[in-house]
C-alpha cells in the first residue's frame, strides 16, 4: 500500500439547486401557527423569538436556565439559557436571550417536566419533543398552504410549502435587520459571534440584548419582501432535454473548481426591482 500523490477528485452532478432560506413575514406565520397543536405552537412561537435550531429547542433543558433579576419588572422575572457546548452546533457554550415574548412563553410552561422546557401531551404523562418537524408540523404546513390562496390570493410559494424549523431562525434574524439591530448584535443574539466572550455577560449587556431583541415585537417592524424569499418562491426550473445531450458523468463536475457567474433568471430579475430597499438576510 502506498500514499496517494494527490486527493482524488470528488465530483458531482450539475443542476442541483440549493435550497433558499424561507423567512415568514407575520401574516404567513400567523397562518402556519394557527395549523400547529398547542405544544409545537409554542415552540414555533419561540424559536422566532430565539433563533433556537430544532434540536436546540428539543433539548432546551430547566437546568440551563440562569435567573437574573436585576433585570426583573413588574411583569416579567428575567433570565436566560446557557447551552452547554455538547448540545451547540459550534460546541461551543451559548447564552439565548429571551425578548419579552419568548419570557412569557418560559414561564407558561414552567412546571410543565421536571427536565425538559418543551414537551407534548402522551397520555396521562408529557413526554420530550424529539423532533419539532414530525407528522404533526408537515400537516400544519400542507394545510396552510391549502388556504394561502383563500387568505392572499395567490398560490403558496414553494418556500412556503416546504417551510423548515430552520427557516423560523431566519426569521428572527431578518426581522432584527429589519428593525435595525447592530450585526455584532444579531451575531450575539443568534449565537454567531466568538463564543469565548459571549458567556461572559454583564447584567447590564444581557439587559442591552433584551431591548435588541425586544426591537422585533414592535408591529411596525414587520419584516418585509427579501431577494432571498423572491427566489425561494420561484419554482425550480425544470432541465431541458437536447438531442445529442451528453451523459450524467460527462456532466460532472469537479467539486472546487470555479464556475463562470450564473445571469438571474429573467423572472427573478423583473420580480427584484419591485423589492424595497433595505433588503437583508440572517
Amino acid at each position: 500500500m502506498t500514499w496517494l500523490e494527490r486527493p482524488p477528485a470528488i465530483v458531482a452532478e450539475r443542476g442541483h439547486r440549493a435550497r433558499e432560506p424561507y423567512p415568514l413575514d407575520t401574516s404567513e406565520q400567523e397562518l402556519l401557527f394557527n395549523e400547529l397543536t398547542p405544544d409545537r405552537r409554542r415552540i414555533a412561537q419561540f424559536a422566532v423569538n430565539t433563533g433556537l435550531r430544532d434540536q436546540e429547542l428539543c433539548r432546551l433543558q430547566w437546568r440551563w436556565e440562569v435567573r437574573i433579576p436585576e433585570l426583573d419588572t413588574l411583569t416579567l422575572k428575567r433570565s436566560v439559557f446557557v447551552l452547554p457546548a455538547d448540545f451547540v452546533k459550534g460546541k461551543r457554550p451559548r447564552v439565548v436571550v429571551l425578548n419579552d415574548y419568548a419570557q412569557a412563553i418560559l414561564e407558561e410552561l414552567r412546571g410543565q417536566h421536571p427536565r425538559y422546557v418543551f414537551t407534548s401531551q402522551r397520555g396521562h404523562s408529557r413526554r420530550r419533543v424529539k423532533h419539532v418537524i414530525a407528522a404533526g408540523w408537515r400537516s400544519a404546513r400542507v394545510r396552510a398552504a391549502q388556504k394561502y390562496r383563500d387568505r392572499f390570493g395567490v398560490d403558496a410559494p414553494d418556500g412556503f410549502r416546504r417551510i423548515r424549523v430552520h427557516d423560523l431562525r431566519h426569521t428572527y434574524g431578518r426581522r432584527l435587520r429589519a428593525a435595525g439591530v447592530g450585526l455584532e448584535d444579531r451575531k450575539d443574539l443568534l449565537g454567531h459571534k466568538r463564543q469565548e466572550i459571549t458567556t461572559h455577560y454583564s447584567a447590564a449587556e444581557v439587559g442591552y440584548l433584551i431591548q435588541a431583541a425586544n426591537r422585533i415585537l414592535s408591529p411596525s417592524r414587520a419584516s418585509s419582501t427579501t431577494l432571498l424569499r423572491v427566489a425561494a418562491s420561484l419554482p425550480a426550473r425544470p432541465r431541458r432535454s437536447r438531442v445529442g445531450a451528453r451523459a450524467p458523468a460527462q456532466k460532472a463536475r469537479v467539486l472546487g473548481a470555479w464556475d463562470s457567474p450564473a445571469k438571474l433568471p429573467r423572472e427573478l430579475q423583473v420580480r427584484s426591482r419591485k423589492v424595497v430597499e433595505g433588503f437583508g438576510g440572517c
